[in-house]
């Protein structure tokens, strides 16, 4: 169990600080080619179709390998190779979202240990908020700047490995449950992968919501042609 934790452990951390896709640059590119798309929408449109975006991809990742199962052929080791590889996509869309949410709100996540801290945090919904308001010795309502404030390097240092830890136990609970119910044959697998996902999902955009409140009623920056 402790090897599997760690090995979790490795795999977040390698996802929060190296993913191409989510660093700052990369996201901020995202939200505008989802404005480009629907220029007319305002922030809070956008960040919903992101949310939508959302949903439906984890959703169908969570449906998919639960269909693996049914197939012919794959075995079982098989299948939980594949579900490995879901829980990593999983991982990256939830990171996705908040990161562009936050970009919507205005708030540029440029260094690794902010980024990890964000992400983590609004995962965990209010035990994560609980963690970052006793680091900062801050309570209040919307809570997901005060991560990107001027946080001393061994209070953020201290801050993640707390969120980390706290992430690892309750994301390994949950999805260890997906995992078996993903492996059931016969098409149940499917519906168990995607509903299981899906609920998961619901949970990460209500944690974004409750971090970064209300999108702002105007764009503070204008696309460009």
């Amino acid at each position: 169990m402790a090897n599997m934790m760690g090995r979790v452990e490795q795999v977040v951390v390698s996802l929060l600080d190296n993913g191409s896709r989510l660093q700052g640059p990369a996201v901020a590119k995202y939200v505008e080619r989802v404005r480009r798309a629907h220029p007319d929408e305002s922030p809070q449109q956008i960040v919903e179709r992101m949310e939508r975006m959302f949903l439906t991809a984890v959703t169908g990742s969570g449906g998919a390998v639960g269909a693996a199962a049914a197939v012919p052929g794959i075995g079982t080791m098989g299948s939980i190779a594949a579900v490995g590889a879901e829980s990593v996509f999983f991982l990256e869309a939830c990171a996705l979202l908040t990161l562009a949410v936050a970009s919507v709100h205005g708030i540029s996540v440029q260094q690794h240990e902010q980024r990890r801290a964000l992400v983590l945090a609004v995962a965990l919904g209010t035990s994560g908020m609980e963690i970052v308001e006793k680091a900062v010795g801050v309570t209040t309502k919307n809570w997901g700047s005060l991560i990107t404030n001027r946080i001393p390097a061994p209070t953020m240092a201290g801050m993640n490995q707390s969120l980390l830890r706290k992430f690892v136990t309750k994301y390994a609970a949950r999805r260890s449950a997906l995992v078996l119910g993903k492996l059931v044959p016969a098409g149940i697998g499917a519906a168990i992968g995607g509903a299981g996902n899906r609920a998961i999902g619901k949970g990460v955009i209500n944690n974004a919501r409750d971090a970064f409140g209300p999108a702002p009623a105007g764009w503070q920056l204008q696309l460009t042609t």
